[in-house]
């Protein structure tokens, strides 16, 4: 569907007052922009068509109990291939956090995160899931799958409870997605790249083996996670705020006055058994639940695409409010260039834990790794970052590029950046008290069928 420049004219305009108002009630605090201001590239550019495509909803999935948390029924977006690539299938993993106790999944089932009853209608599809060559030249005319998040535990879940109203089948929903996008013609595919980024790099990571199982041996099937490597690293106190975290994702227990004898055993998410046995094996539950343990066994062909200092786990795991009650780190948190001496060796020395751990895994000729030194989180979603003039590179080799040439075996790909701040092509995440610029322009919006 296009819309006329009269129309996209008041659609700015409309869309730019929302903005002002919400943004003077907010302060434009959580706004997340690039020094370069790319973040706006292919979203609100002059001339350019920009791709929705609509939520197709799986009622299939109610036959399996495959619910959202709410109980309403996951989905995804597809839009579809053509030419050269109508037999290639691209499935990406949604991302969007995890929740670990009762509280915070009442909270998420009422998000997007939580139900599809929130979901957006329409998904705009950039960075990986472009359709248009200049912008993402290796998979632009493959079939493209955005299948949304709608667990809390990145698609491993397995529980129930009905006195608490929630459902943990983050496993089935990934079973019913694949079942569903298998009989849209994804069967017949001649090659297949499962991705995912943050918590969708996690589950990308766990089901890689299991995408590699739905086809043939003899297609190529490989699998990206993009800033799914987040590390069991001790935070600024000394504690591991994240292990913390992922030990009541893992173990969710439900508060004991919802517990009854029929449902005493589904009172987790039910994570662990959906963990692979290799290594739950040797430990901890939890602790498989981290990629670093898990990266090594997975026998599929796996990219790690990652920043050395993840921005999420600056915030969320590193010097989080807990382990930073006083604010020493806040500053650094908003912007790296605020980033005293003392805070730029700690942040070297996880950028350090994480290329050790990394090490063995890129050992393997069939994986690949693409591990800037920027500050940043998820790009191969962005546009700016994906695919552009001056998109980040290592050794003048951008992202898209190097995914590319390991995906095809056009060439081995492993690439770990120099320590910060010594890249200088990076689009480092700074949260900056700016209004959205005004744009009118004649942008057209386009919606697949």
């Amino acid at each position: 569907m296009f819309i006329t420049t009269e129309h996209m004219k008041s659609f700015w305009v409309f869309g730019f007052l929302y903005l002002l108002l919400v943004g003077c009630a907010l302060g434009l605090e959580n706004l997340n922009l690039t020094e370069t201001e790319a973040i706006f590239d292919g979203e609100m550019t002059l001339g350019r068509s920009l791709l929705f495509v609509p939520l197709t909803l799986i009622p299939a999935a109610a036959a399996s109990g495959a619910f959202c948390m709410d109980g309403s029924l996951p989905g995804y977006h597809l839009h579809r291939g053509f030419g050269s690539g109508a037999d290639s299938w691209l499935v990406q993993l949604e991302g969007g956090g995890w929740c670990n106790d009762i509280q915070s999944c009442l909270y998420r089932k009422k998000s997007r995160h939580g139900s599809s009853n929130y979901m957006e209608k329409q998904l705009q599809f950039t960075g990986i899931l472009s359709d248009k060559p200049d912008e993402n030249p290796d998979f632009y005319n493959w079939n493209r799958v955005k299948v949304c998040y709608c667990d809390g535990a990145s698609f491993l879940g397995e529980g129930y409870d009905r006195a608490a109203g929630l459902f943990f089948r983050g496993q089935r929903i990934w079973l019913a997605a694949m079942e569903d996008l298998m009989l849209k013609g994804m069967r017949y595919a001649n090659q297949a790249l499962l991705t995912g980024c943050s918590a969708g790099g996690v589950a990308a990571i766990h089901h890689c083996d299991g995408f590699r199982a739905l086809f043939p041996g003899s297609i190529r099937v490989k699998c990206v996670a993009d800033a799914g490597m987040f590390l069991d690293a001790i935070d600024v106190a000394g504690r591991r705020t994240l292990r913390s975290f992922f030990r009541g994702v893992v173990k969710l227990q439900l508060p004991h006055k919802l517990f009854s004898s029929a449902n005493n055993c589904l009172g987790k998410q039910g994570v662990a058994r959906n963990l692979p046995q290799t290594c739950t094996s040797r430990l901890n539950p939890t602790l498989c639940f981290f990629p670093q343990n898990v990266v090594s066994i997975i026998q599929t062909p796996l990219f790690l695409l990652n920043t050395a200092y993840d921005v999420w786990q600056l915030k969320e795991s590193l010097a989080s409010k807990v382990a930073d009650p006083r604010g020493y780190w806040q500053d650094c948190k908003m912007d790296n260039a605020k980033c005293n001496t003392d805070q730029i060796q700690f942040l070297q020395d996880f950028r350090n834990q994480m290329l050790n751990i990394v090490e063995r895994f890129s050992l393997s000729k069939e994986n690949g790794i693409f591990i800037n030194s920027c500050f940043a989180h998820c790009q191969s979603e962005r546009q700016d970052t994906w695919f552009g003039s001056n998109s980040p590179t290592i050794r003048d080799k951008g992202i898209a590029k190097s995914v590319g040439d390991w995906y095809f075996d056009r060439s081995r790909v492993k690439e770990t950046d120099c320590p910060y701040p010594c890249d200088k092509t990076c689009h480092h995440l700074v949260n900056r008290k700016k209004k959205p610029p005004l744009i009118l322009s004649s942008v057209s919006l386009q919606t697949s069928p």
